[in-house]
């Protein structure tokens, strides 16, 4: 008879991934261990990442909406300077109050032990977890990422932050300067800028958001730009050294020529690594590389036991995908199940204003992949909402098959990430551009931009000379009226 394991699921990982598949296989009857090296549940999401980011960029966007009295028919209001303190504190209690939701006892209540400490493999079945060894049938890595620091010459010297540390600052940095042009470079140069502080973003890269459309990407940098960002893309980083009076200088080469920028604090913002350090992954006989876990679609790893999810994976690095794995992983580990992890709609969005939102394929994925027919732009300078609120920059960009079907939509206005919804239903239920266009929806509302984006093409055939011939012929319809009436 096969050895009974002391736990049916050991779940590596208090973040969002993590706490799904502990949830689900505790439900379901499983007897579950979540183990969590930090001192609390919730993940660097919770604490770290999105809801901090979250709060502040709410902060600096009420900053702005002061700023801008004026463009609303109001007086103008002279914003005083930032206590970021205050902020600061306001960001805890917004953390404070989801922790709850995340709480140990919470999921003890629902069937789950939950341990805190490190824990490293010894075997494939096995953990060694503060002296103590525990076995599991099934084991899940869903330890999460850090943010990945440049190994650049003198930083380590001159000292950096990175989302670990942005939200605790006791004062608003004077200047700001941010090494990266992704996510969270853009959003977070954005929100201080707004804040007051100044903002260098120093990005190698030609544009910021490369992986992007360049037509969204372009509409969030120009925005950017006319708050006061500073942006020195297309830069190569060569050293950070200190400056005077505590300043930290960060050098860098552009266009030929060698630039210095001098600022307060410095923020790298440069991506993110996997967190397999420590695990043990070798006595386990797990493959990995050092972009993450090395998994097949089931989410399984070289030993079929065992399951990541969430940013350990290295890939979709978003909570609502590792929310989502977890899922998949609670199908394979606990039902058992031969589910699949299906990328092709995962949406994903930033929160600048504007907000920029991708679900399914952008044109340059569809173009490569031979699948391009037609692309359809409707601006937000057309939609009435977005008029009456001071938010019509922008656009909705429907990306089709040639055939006609929607293969993805980007979305950079107000709002995006909730605009993107129903095309993010619309691609995963295979919805017509039909439906989308069918659809009664309020008047005035930003939500109306997808619709008229929808019309579009079934207006050109509706509305089209074969259809005014065809009309005339059964009808008797004759055109053109008059015009000396």
């Amino acid at each position: 008879m096969a050895k009974r394991h002391a736990y049916d699921v050991l779940v590596l990982g208090g973040g969002a991934a993590g706490l799904t598949v502990a949830s689900g296989a505790a439900q379901l009857g499983a007897r579950t261990l979540l183990v969590e090296r930090e001192g609390r549940l919730g993940g660097d999401c919770l604490h770290y990442g999105c809801v901090p980011s979250k709060a502040l960029l709410a902060t600096a966007h009420a900053r702005h909406l002061l700023a801008r009295a004026g463009d609303f028919g109001l007086p103008a209001v002279a914003a005083p300077p930032v206590d970021f303190a205050a902020v600061r504190r306001r960001i805890e209690a917004v953390v404070a109050g989801i922790q709850e939701h995340d709480s140990p006892e919470r999921f003890r209540r629902l069937g789950a032990d939950v341990r805190f400490g490190e824990a490293r493999f010894v075997g494939d079945h096995e953990i060694a977890l503060d002296g103590r060894r525990i076995d599991a049938d099934r084991i899940v890595i869903a330890t999460g990422s850090r943010a990945a620091v440049p190994d650049l010459p003198g930083l380590a010297e001159t000292g950096w932050l990175t989302n670990r540390e942005l939200f605790s600052l006791e004062a608003l940095p004077e200047h700001l300067v941010i090494l990266g042009g992704g996510a969270v470079a853009v959003e977070m140069g954005q929100a201080f800028a707004r804040l007051g502080a100044r903002v260098t973003l120093v990005q190698r890269g030609p544009r910021l958001l490369s992986r992007e459309d360049p037509d969204l990407a372009a509409v969030v940098a120009g925005r950017l730009a006319a708050e006061g960002v500073d942006l020195r893309l297309g830069a190569r980083l060569v050293a950070a050294a200190a400056g005077p009076g505590g300043t930290r200088q960060v050098v860098f080469e552009r266009d030929g020529r060698r630039e210095t920028v001098v600022g307060t604090h410095i923020l790298a913002a440069q991506g993110r690594l996997a967190n397999l350090d420590g695990l043990g992954l070798d006595a386990a006989g797990v493959d990995h590389t050092q972009k993450g876990l090395v998994l097949d679609a089931r989410l399984r790893t070289s030993r079929g036991h065992i399951f990541g999810a969430g940013d350990v994976t290295g890939s979709h690095l978003f909570t609502h995908a590792a929310g989502y794995e977890g899922g998949v992983v609670v199908a394979g580990a606990v039902l058992r199940l031969p589910r699949k992890a299906d990328y092709r709609h995962l949406p994903r969005c930033l929160y600048t204003e504007p907000q920029l939102a991708v679900v399914g394929m952008t044109e340059a994925e569809a173009r490569g992949a031979g699948e391009l027919g037609e692309v359809v732009v409707e601006p937000f300078a057309g939609n009435d909402r977005a008029r009456a609120e001071g938010t019509a920059e922008g656009l909705c960009k429907l990306v089709l098959g040639r055939r006609g079907r929607l293969l993805g939509v980007g979305i950079v206005g107000p709002a995006a990430g909730e605009l993107a919804a129903p095309f993010a239903v619309a691609l995963a239920g295979r919805l017509g551009l039909g439906s989308l266009a069918g659809a009664v929806l309020p008047y005035p509302t930003l939500a109306e931009i997808g619709k008229r984006a929808a019309g579009q093409p079934l207006s050109r055939k509706l509305f089209s000379p074969p259809v005014r011939r065809l009309l005339g012929v059964v009808l008797g319809y004759r055109g053109r009226g008059p015009t000396d009436l």
